[in-house]
This record gives C-alpha cells, structure tokens and sequence, in this order.
C-alpha cells in the first residue's frame, strides 16, 4: 500500500488552478439488466505532464452538509504512486447541478505549489468554522509522501491555498490520511477536525492530529496507547464527541481505537474482526482498506470486502461490523448483493449511512465496484460498479443495480495493477445517497486513458426484502 515515487519533469498549468466549470451529463456504458440511472461526468484531467497517465481521474471521497456535496480526487495519476493535483467537484443545490476544479498551491504541475505530486484526497466540513477541508499527502522526488495538507473553502468551489498538517522529517514517509469534523452542536469538542495517517518509515505507525481552528494549526501527531501499525484509518465523531478510527493492520485485520477527550489522548485498539480476502482478478489493485460511516445515535459501521462466507473463498462480499462509540463490535455481516454461490466478486466499498436515521429504521446506501465473473485475466475481467440499499439497518436490502461498466482493465489507470483508487465513499442528501466513481470509457483522444469522475446522481434508498441469510 506503500507509495512509490521516482523524480519527474513537469510543466506547470497555471491557467486551470481555480478552474469552475459547468458539467453536463455525459453518456457512460452500462450493463443490461435494471434500469440504470444516467451518470453525469464531473470533470476531467487536464494535464499533460509526460510522466504521469493521462486522462485519468482516480480515488474519491465525497462529503454533504445541508445541500452541499464536495468531493475531491486525484487527477493525473502516476503509476510510481501520487497524481498531478487533485481535483473537486462541488454541488451547492442538492446535487442538480455541479462545478469543478483543482486545488491550488500544492504541486508544480498545477502551477503554484513547491511538491511534485500529492495523493489520497479525503474531504470534511467544520460547521463550527463554517469551512470545507480537503486534504491529501504531499510528495517530493524519491520517498514516499513527506507532509500532509489541508486547503480550506467556505462554499466548496473557491479554495485557499494549502497549509500543512504535518511534514515529515529525516527519513520519515507517511501514506494514507484521512480526515474528519465534530459537526454536533452539543458536543464538548464541537468544531474539532481530527487527521489519522500512518508513517510508513516506522512499519505504518498510525498517528493522528487535532485542529481546534477549522484546520488553521494542527496538534503535534500522536499514536494510540498500544502503537498499532496498520492503515486507512477512517475517524469518525459519535454526537457525545466520541472519536472512533477503524482501520486495517498490517496483520490484515480490522480494529479500531477511540478519544473521548478531543484528540488529548487515544485508546488501545480493539479488534473488529481477522479478514479473510479473495485476491481480486486480472491483477487489480484492491485490498481490504475499510468504508466507515456513523448514524445519528453513534451507531458505527465499517465495511470491507471478505470472502469468509464462500467456501473455498473464490470471491469477495461487502461485510460490515458495527458498534456504538467504538467497543463491542458485532459480528461480521454479509451484505446479500447476490447468493454465495454466484460467479460475482465485489470490492471496493463505498458504504454511506444516512446521519437523519439511526437504530434499526438506519437508512444505509452501498456502492461498490464488481465483476460478474471472479474468475478472469487482465485480458478478461470486466469492471462494473453497483449500488444497492438498506431502510431497516442491513436487515433487509433493495435488489442492486448496476450503475456502471463493463469496463476493461485497459480502460483504467495503472498503478500497481489496473487502478480506480484504494477507496470510494457515500454521503446522503435529503434522504438520498450521492456518491462519485472512476469510470473508463475508450478514449476519443490523443490521450492514452478516458477515465474521468462520474456521478449517478441522488439514489432512493428502498427496504427490499432480500436478507443477509439469503
């Protein structure tokens, strides 16, 4: 999971540094079968710097508050690890209409920033400051990634220049970040952000660092009691102010650790749950990094792609564990996309909880990358991503529906193996979960790729009768 850097000569982009521009909807391939809502492109890579991949747009997160919807993703991937910049796309109105750009002042190729590449996009909003933050890791010529920033809006499309949250020193090399806000009002550490990465020099020593400012100035890092070694952490705040990290270990399992005190200190991790993962076809770059998402009464799940429910585990589910701030966590669950008998293997995870629900009536939308037959080569795997729902708390589930795809691994970003991004994600807007996804289509252009951010838009979210015994 480590990332690889190698020195690269840029040219710089000054001109699209705070692009904003209108998208449209645009035709993407879709399976046969039910009916797929039309998916609406939300930017694309404008860069053309010869040592990264172009036009490819990879790894999203997406984040709502009121009617807004941000999301950001890295733009020009290199295959060695990191992109270009990375890029946004924000809605202002429930998700009807869309802009878009890149963040400034963070890399040479976007035009003002010292770094040679930046990666891992994460975003969250400070109700408290009024501010977005998106945040990524910084890369220079060599290691891996040696800080990690943070650019601020107060409306989603105009950004500020970045300020750091961390900067490595020595030989340090950090990967994987992740970040989050304390949006309760009542809450004893309201406002409060809180940052988790992993130093990949120390065997992937998990740290985490707190703003009280809306992201201005961050806490020195700190590890939780026990030092675990792992990655992805994805922290999460419970409306008491609880901060809950799942994350995965190096061991290839699920724990999690906690701060009641706003990031003062952290608990020894408890284990979730060992995962037992099917290696995904065609040589693509999955792995079983978790999706978590809290509902309004701090009920959290994490989610995962596992294949303990298939014998002789020749593919993958979506499984999901949860818990109330944290501790006595359940036992794993399938989410029933389709019988364990089936060809189909599923990874990737975008698992969004509706945070106006809570209990067993918790309103939970899933979308997640798939093929519909396990067994395939680079030649043969063909790439699809699906979504399905819950209204009863993932006691029973909607039939899913294919959003996306086939797609060729040809089609999509190499890194590692062919390469749509380490994580996807889900966030609701009056009732309905929004999410975006790498989609790659045959190129019309000089370009070698056509792999840009698409969303399916605001999907209902319906009860089903399908269970996870089914």
């Amino acid at each position: 999971m480590r990332l690889r850097t190698s020195p690269i000569a840029v040219a710089p982009l000054a001109a699209l540094a705070l692009a904003v521009l209108p998208l449209t909807a645009a035709p993407a391939q879709a399976a046969a079968g039910a009916a797929a809502p039309a998916l609406t492109q939300l930017s694309t890579d404008p860069y053309t710097n010869t040592a990264a991949e172009h036009a490819t747009e990879v790894e999203p997160d997406i984040y709502a508050w009121g009617t807004t919807l941000v999301a950001d993703f890295q733009v020009g991937r290199f295959s060695g690890g990191g992109a270009d910049d990375i890029g946004w796309a924000a809605s202002t109105d429930g998700g009807s209409s869309w802009t878009h750009g890149f963040l400034p002042g963070i890399t040479t190729s976007q035009g003002a920033g010292t770094y040679q590449r930046v990666s891992d996009p994460t975003i969250a909003y400070d109700p408290k400051a009024g501010v977005w933050l998106a945040q990524g890791l910084d890369i220079s010529a060599g290691i891996d990634a040696n800080g990690v920033s943070v650019n601020s809006s107060t409306n989603g499309t105009t950004w500020a220049d970045p300020v750091s949250v961390a900067k490595a020193t020595g030989s340090e090399g950090f990967d994987k970040d992740w970040i989050t806000c304390d949006t309760t009002a009542t809450s004893p550490h309201y406002g409060d952000c809180y940052s988790e990465w992993d130093i990949t020099s120390s065997d992937d020593q998990v740290v985490m660092s707190t703003s009280t400012d809306g992201g201005k100035t961050w806490s020195a890092p700190k590890s939780p009691a026990d030092t675990p070694l792992g990655l992805g952490g994805q922290p999460l705040v419970s409306p008491d102010g609880t901060v809950i990290v799942p994350f995965v270990t190096n061991g290839n399992a699920i724990r999690s650790f906690t701060s009641t005190d706003g990031g003062a200190s952290w608990t020894a991790s408890v284990l979730v749950s060992q995962v037992t993962m099917h290696t995904d076809g065609g040589g693509i770059r999955t792995s079983a990094l978790p999706s978590a998402q809290i509902d309004g009464a701090g009920k959290v799940y994490v989610s995962w792609e596992d294949c303990r429910f298939r014998t002789g585990c020749p593919a993958n589910d979506i499984v999901y564990s949860s818990a109330h701030d944290g501790s006595g966590w359940s036992a794993v669950t399938r989410v029933p996309i389709d019988p364990v008998t089936s060809t189909v293997d599923h990874f990737d995870p975008g698992f969004g909880v509706d945070r106006s629900t809570s209990g067993s009536s918790a309103h939970i939308g899933l979308y997640y990358y798939f093929y519909p037959k396990t067994s395939c080569t680079t030649a043969t795997c063909q790439l699809e991503v699906g979504y399905l729902s819950s209204t009863t708390a993932g006691a029973t589930w909607s039939a899913p529906t294919t959003l996306a795809g086939p797609m060729k691994l040809a089609q999509v970003a190499q890194a590692g193996g062919a390469f749509v991004g380490d994580y996807i994600s889900a966030a609701f807007v009056s009732g309905k979960a929004y999410s975006c996804f790498a989609v790659g289509l045959p190129s019309t252009s000089s370009k070698k790729y056509n792999l840009a951010m698409y969303t399916a838009g605001g999907l209902t979210v319906a009860g089903g009768s399908v269970t996870a015994a089914d």
